[in-house]
This record gives C-alpha cells, sequence and structure tokens, in this order.
C-alpha cells in the first residue's frame, strides 16, 4: 500500500528531515560519548540523554527474575470466582471483553435450558 501523493510526499519531507538534522545528531552523539582523561565516558552527559544503570544491579535482577520463572508453574492469574461454562461472576456479570450481542446469547441458551427444551421446532414444512 502506501503508495499515495501523500504518503510519497511525507516520506520525502522525512528524509529531508534526517538531512538536515543528521550534522546536530553526529554531534550530540560525539560529545555525549567524548572521552575524558581516564579514558571512560563522560556520565554527565550520558546521564542527560540516557538512563544509567550499573551492570551489577542488572545481574542482580536478572538472577531474581530467573529464579521467580523457575518456580513458577506457567499459569496465569485467572478471575477463579468465574463460572468457566457460564462466564458469569460471582455477581452475575459478564466480562467487559463480551459484547452486548454475545452476553444476550449466552442469556438466551441459559434460560432455554432452564425452562426446559424451550422452543420447540415445528414438524413438517412451515408456510
Amino acid at each position: 500500500m502506501a503508495k499515495s501523493l501523500r504518503s510519497k510526499w511525507k516520506r520525502k519531507m522525512r528524509a529531508e528531515k534526517r538531512k538536515k538534522n543528521a550534522p546536530k545528531e553526529l554531534a550530540r552523539l560525539k560529545q555525549a560519548l567524548s572521552l575524558d582523561k581516564k579514558g571512560e565516558a563522560v556520565m554527565a552527559d550520558v546521564e542527560e540523554i540516557a538512563t544509567v544503570v550499573p551492570a551489577a544491579k542488572i545481574k542482580k535482577q536478572a538472577d531474581v527474575n530467573m529464579a521467580e520463572v523457575e518456580g513458577d508453574d506457567g499459569k496465569m492469574d485467572m478471575d477463579s470466582k468465574r463460572n468457566k461454562t457460564t462466564l458469569l461472576d460471582e455477581n452475575g456479570q459478564y466480562p467487559s471483553w463480551m459484547s452486548q450481542r454475545q452476553a444476550k446469547k449466552l442469556k438466551g441458551k441459559r434460560m432455554s435450558k432452564k425452562s426446559g427444551q424451550g422452543k420447540k421446532k415445528k414438524k413438517g414444512i412451515s408456510w
């Protein structure tokens, strides 16, 4: 898709904008990564652009996360108070993701089961 004149124009203008801003962006990256006398990046400049987290802290988090995953059974946290066949919760409410039409259909099925067979079909041809 994306072959309309408007999208071609937008793409062209974005490319020109990238060309125009490239020198500024390059200068900013070089300034952020400039090395001081010790050979380390200047952290004050880097912290303005990105969040700096020590590697040891990230490794600890990864170890903790892996331990949690191993202990987990891999099951989703489900709403256990919901009836699986009717999808009603303890208050008689359907889930929020269900449409009104679908809820009405399920209610009709539920009511027909309660009142016996519900409407019986007539035999033969109906005119």
